[in-house]
């Protein structure tokens, strides 16, 4: 995702934000911005992910630094106009339908009885539950209630969406849907932040992920982009030739090449450093030796893999 021009302002800025309850520091001196598109939320329990959250959507008032939604203060009514929310946990009327809990949030919202009528009806045929939204929220799955916390959320169009777990216990063709209104509502310009332990989910659903840990955002970007940042990680990559054994025992003169593991007699699995400089030399030496390769693949490319090495540089004591 390319960055905003300097000039520009954040649908949501986050300027030296610090939280913290007695010595507890909970969020500790975090900066970014969103702007159009999905930035995916990572990080283990007790990172800071809720509080961030809070802070975000005006719960709780940073202890240090300045949170701005639109230019204006994060806990401002003005700036919550902008935001819409969905929560992990659910706390719903049991005995309203679907459809009420969602005018009623619209009414909240101030809309009067005709217009919250109809932003109802175009919310809940947003996220799939038109046909469903009669029924009483006691009766309704978790996939179910997951849409219908979408819906709220979404019902008085806010530029910028929170959304906090939105496919846990989403069945996988309706976490198919949500992935394609997610993507449909960031290309309508709306800055939407996913929190979600899935991390796998990240790699299809978000343009940028924010890894934090500690409080801290330990790193920023696509996955791609950390990738590059991290030279230092390991990156695995698996090859298939049929001279694999030669093949390996020439690899392991690269300098960047850790390791190379011989997994049966056409494959090879390497352990790679420097991966800017390891693919130019591998493609030389392939070239120039004449090898026969198959296959090249990048094992760990993934936000899974870049999660763990984050985590394990970060909790080293």
């Amino acid at each position: 995702m390319k960055p905003p021009a300097a000039d520009s302002q954040a649908l949501l800025e986050f300027s030296g934000v610090s939280k913290w309850y007695g010595p507890v520091i909970a969020v500790n001196d975090v900066s970014f911005r969103l702007d159009a598109g999905i930035t995916g939320l990572v990080g283990p329990n007790g990172a800071g992910k809720s509080t961030l959250i809070r802070l975000l959507t005006g719960q709780l008032r940073p202890s240090l630094g300045r949170i701005r939604v639109h230019g204006v203060p994060a806990t401002s009514a003005a700036a919550r106009s902008h935001i819409g929310y969905c929560p992990d946990a659910d706390a719903f009327y049991e005995e309203m339908s679907g459809r009420a809990f969602v005018r009623s949030m619209a009414r909240l919202h101030g809309y009067p009885a005709g217009a919250a009528r109809q932003r109802t009806e175009e919310a809940l045929h947003l996220v799939g539950m038109a046909d469903r939204a009669g029924r009483r929220l006691a009766t309704y799955s978790k996939g179910m209630r997951q849409r219908i916390k979408l819906a709220q959320a979404v019902v008085h169009q806010p530029d910028l969406i929170v959304l906090d777990e939105p496919l846990n216990g989403v069945d996988p063709v309706g976490r198919r849907d949500l992935v394609q209104l997610f993507q449909s509502l960031a290309g309508q310009g709306k800055a939407i932040l996913v929190s979600s332990h899935i991390l796998e989910d990240m790699d299809r659903v978000a343009d940028r992920i924010l890894f934090i840990c500690r409080g801290r955002v330990l790193a920023s970007g696509s996955p791609r982009e950390i990738r590059e940042m991290l030279d230092d990680h390991p990156l695995q990559v698996r090859v298939t030739s049929t001279a694999a054994r030669k093949l390996g025992a020439a690899l392991l003169d690269c300098d960047s090449v850790q390791a190379v593991t011989v997994r049966d007699q056409h494959e090879l699995l390497l352990q790679v450093r420097r991966p800017a400089s390891f693919f130019p030399r591998f493609a030389e030496l392939v070239r120039d030796s004449q090898y026969e390769v198959d296959r090249l693949q990048v094992v760990d490319a993934s936000t899974e893999a870049i999660f763990d090495y984050l985590m394990r540089d970060a909790l080293r004591p």
